[in-house]
């Protein structure tokens, strides 16, 4: 009986250790996440910056005449 006790004690320590290990692994994929949605909404940002700046440079370009 002892033995059995000692197993499932054993058995629950390490259960204990996975999910504080899960924890701290979706804690960091959770930050990782949001770095990776900042860098995106800067990325898109940038993107619309320079396609405006492009659509003002060309609006500016003389038309061609055939």
């Amino acid at each position: 009986m002892q033995t059995e006790l000692n197993a499932l004690e054993n058995k629950l320590g390490q259960l204990v250790q996975q999910v504080q290990h899960l924890r701290a692994d979706n804690h960091r994929l959770r930050q990782e996440l949001a770095t990776a949605q900042s860098q995106g909404r800067q990325a898109n940002d940038k993107i619309a910056t320079a396609s405006q700046r492009i659509e003002r440079l060309l609006a500016q370009l003389p038309e061609e005449n055939p």
